[in-house]
């Protein structure tokens, strides 16, 4: 009868700050039976094989992860390449052919002033649009609609009704624009010839041209055919006598409608697809393997609740509740998500149906960084190496709350410079370029030429950008910074003295290290379904 029932309050006390459990703790078998479970759990997968002779599979296949994973994303990389260097270089090469006189200006530098430019220039890249293939050394050519060639198009957007006269300082405007399209160009003509006017907002210039990326089969693969959907803007929206010049592009990529390589049985792209389903095999065991583990970490603890609850009359902590959800798994289930999903992409790029290819380069770019981070865990098995881990997780909460403090002087700074500095410094122009400008300023990066930059500015805005300047710098690399790095290495110390006095830091390592067996004890060894009688008070009570 003394066993069924409830057993003594073990009784707790803290000597220097740690937790600690009297030696008189109930020694009933569901007691050790349960401890024995937690400490098996908490093993690491070494451990566990030498406790039960379980083999480490989850182990095993991250390792086969790590190697499979990182050689498809560096064949994913290596034909990404190709392919933005082959759009950036198409690109480079319609700005030189239709831009009359350029020379690799820096963008947003290439400008017209008069009138007689404006005019030049539209009848240049007409002409040159006409005489194109017998012009570039590119195999470009023009896309066909219906059998016919599809005509360049050239449309004005213009305020609908403006009258201004600078002179008399009078004006009457209606800001509605007239916007034309590929379809239904507005353009203004008088004699045969286009005219600029002072209620012009921009020319766009539209044409396609198609192309096969041929570099490719040096590596293997088949071409891919390229649309090219050309808009040449002149923007006259400041009405500041400067109209900006440039050329952008939009990519269409598709399998080309008949192919032949001499020499090529498609024998590497059945490879590449089988490799891609392994991959996709391979994360998808191991999505099914950490699920399955992150359950059973909940399900014991909700066990380790109502045990402590029945057992001691205790609240089991939130911190000791995290200890049963691995971090590392829900990590390996992020970036096994990620993994299916773009070599799914992948698959379909090389199969021409899709041409996600920024999608899945972040897919499968963010996946392999997951998995190579995840490798610092099977360093964790090390008592040296895991000092790392213990820091890097004691330290976040009170990293996050710091940052959330310096970040609200942070964008204080932000906002104050992009207003005040903004019109005279080209790093404080727009809000993501001040906030660029000052991470760099705090990293030390870059600091001289962002003084010099005003120099030449009123003394107002010069007095005020230097005690802008001085103020951040001084702020966040004398002090805030200072703080971050004494707020970790305090975490380390504290960490570190635990390790050395090898003392429990919680509850739940006080009630695990009661337990003295080792892994190759043999006291692990069982057939017998884990002893659940703690989720029922009924059943504890007998």
């Amino acid at each position: 009868m003394e066993d069924s029932q409830p057993l003594t309050r073990s009784e707790e006390r803290r000597q220097n700050g740690h937790y600690r459990w009297s030696t008189h703790t109930p020694g009933s078998k569901v007691v050790e039976d349960f401890r024995r479970r937690l400490k098996y759990f908490f093993m690491n997968p070494c451990e566990k094989y030498r406790a039960r002779g379980r083999k480490p599979w989850k182990l095993m296949l991250q390792i086969l992860k790590i190697a499979i994973i990182t050689i498809q994303l560096v064949s994913f990389g290596l034909s990404n390449e190709m392919m933005v260097t082959f759009k950036d270089e198409n690109l480079m090469t319609f700005r030189h052919l239709f831009l009359k006189g350029y020379k690799d200006h820096r963008q947003g530098n290439y400008a017209l002033y008069t009138k007689a430019d404006v005019y030049d220039h539209i009848h240049y890249i007409i002409n040159t649009y006409i005489n194109l293939q017998n012009m570039t050394v590119g195999n470009l050519a023009y896309e066909r609609t219906d059998g016919e060639f599809t005509p360049l198009s050239v449309c004005q957007e213009f305020y609908k009704n403006c009258s201004i006269d600078p002179e008399n300082e009078t004006f009457d405007i209606d800001p509605h624009v007239d916007k034309g399209t590929k379809k239904n160009c507005c353009i203004n003509t008088k004699n045969n010839h286009l005219t600029v006017e002072l209620v012009l907002l921009s020319v766009n210039i539209y044409l396609t041209l198609k192309t096969i990326n041929l570099q490719t089969v040096r590596h293997h693969e088949l071409p891919d055919c390229y649309d090219f959907h050309i808009m040449i803007m002149f923007d006259n929206r400041a009405h500041s006598g400067k109209i900006k010049v440039d050329v952008e592009n939009d990519v269409t990529i598709y399998e080309c409608r008949d192919w032949n390589v001499t020499g090529t049985s498609g024998k590497n792209d059945y490879l590449l697809l089988w490799f891609d389903s392994v991959v996709i095999l391979a994360c998808f065991t191991s999505l099914i393997l950490c699920t399955r583990s992150v359950i059973n970490g909940i399900q014991l603890q909700f066990e380790f609740t109502v045990f402590f609850h029945v057992y001691y009359k205790k609240i089991v902590t939130w911190s000791d509740r995290m200890e049963f959800v691995n971090g590392w798994y829900i990590l390996i289930i992020v970036s096994d998500t990620l993994t299916i999903a773009g070599s799914a992409l992948k698959i379909g790029i090389q199969t021409k149906f899709l041409t996600n290819y920024d999608v899945c380069s972040i897919l499968l770019g963010t996946a392999t960084m997951l998995v190579w981070v995840g490798v610092i865990r099977y360093l964790g098995f090390f008592k040296k190496y895991n000092i790392l881990i213990l820091t890097l997780r004691a330290a976040f909460p009170n990293v996050i709350r710091f940052c959330c403090c310096a970040a609200m002087i942070y964008l204080g700074y932000c906002f104050c410079g992009w207003i005040v500095l903004g019109p005279y410094h080209d790093k404080f122009r727009t809000l993501d370029r001040v906030t660029e400008c000052l991470f760099s300023l705090i990293n030390g990066d870059d600091m001289y030429a962002t003084f010099l930059k005003m120099r030449d500015k009123g003394y107002m805005v010069w007095l005020f950008s230097r005690l802008y300047l001085y103020s951040f710098i001084s702020l966040f690399i004398y002090m805030v910074l200072s703080l971050f790095i004494a707020l970790i290495t305090d975490t380390y110390e504290t960490i570190k003295h635990h390790q050395q006095d090898k003392v429990p830091v919680s509850e739940l390592q006080a009630f695990i290290a009661e337990c003295r067996d080792q892994p190759e004890s043999g006291r692990y060894q069982t057939d017998e379904k884990p002893a659940s009688c703690c989720l029922s008070p009924c059943c504890c009570f007998g």
